[in-house]
């Protein structure tokens, strides 16, 4: 089935068990997604599925944009393909979708249609743990301390209003000689508005009639941000373990028939 499905980060709330136990959750509005595109290894190299979220309106949209999921749209490329006899990929016939999204599969996909609806009851029907990409907040240009948690200069005699910059960046010994500084090296800039990956959040619960997906913590990015949530990859997940249940011991057992007694 397909790996994911595309959404938007509704906000925060709290949950209930029976018990009483609290969870706080993120509430994802999930779907639905039509698909446009199924890829085929012998084709395209790899197999994949191609999805769409929301709705585009037509006045701002191209006409690639329109002819990459309306079959009926005239074209003269079109026309003159079919003549010179090329079989043409089907297509979804939908609205223009304003997000599209490609998940790569490890098998091609088996009873999924170009044009068909994805819904979330049926992607993460018996999944117990996810994985949530989104873009995170964006901070502007900032400092290393806050950037990078830097500490600082000190604040004291000799050291003149330079407490938050992030002291020398002279050449190390791995590359010296080279005049330039090493790759990576940690310096102001561009904080956040790039994507994250939050692993192996749990799945508490699914509302299919609003297509909503109520996941255990936080994930990155603003109320109404576009997410990607996928069943995770993590190979041990604790969400899948089966519950322990830990023998009584030979102490308790005695304690407990001494009450009986």
């Amino acid at each position: 089935m397909v790996m994911g499905l595309l959404g938007m980060k509704v906000g925060m709330t709290q949950v209930f068990e029976e018990d009483g136990t609290a969870f706080p959750v993120t509430v994802i509005q999930l779907g639905p997604c039509p698909l446009l595109q199924i890829r085929d290894k012998e084709r395209d190299g790899y197999d994949a599925v191609q999805i769409g979220f929301m709705e585009k309106p037509r006045r701002v949209t191209t006409r690639a944009e329109r002819g990459h999921v309306a079959a009926d749209l005239a074209s003269k490329r079109k026309e003159a393909r079919k003549l010179a006899g090329v079989q043409l990929p089907p297509k979804a016939n939908v609205e223009p979708p304003r997000y599209i999204r490609e998940y790569r599969l490890a098998k091609p996909p088996e009873g999924l249609t170009v044009g068909q609806v994805l819904l979330i009851a049926d992607v993460f029907k018996d999944v117990k743990a996810v994985d949530v990409t989104s873009k995170s907040k964006g901070h502007g240009f900032t400092g290393v301390m806050v950037r990078h948690n830097f500490s600082g200069l000190r604040a004291t005699h000799g050291i003149k209003k330079g407490s938050r910059q992030r002291g020398s960046i002279a050449s190390n010994a791995s590359n010296r000689g080279s005049g330039r500084p090493k790759r990576g090296i940690r310096m102001a800039g561009q904080h956040g508005n790039a994507p994250v990956t939050i692993r192996n959040l749990k799945l508490v619960r699914i509302d299919a009639a609003n297509n909503l997906m109520l996941v255990m913590g936080a994930v990155p990015g603003p109320n109404g941000g576009v997410v990607s949530v996928r069943a995770t990859n993590k190979k041990r997940s604790k969400h899948y373990r089966a519950p322990q249940v830990l023998a009584p011991s030979a102490a308790k057992k005695a304690a407990a028939a001494k009450k009986k007694k």
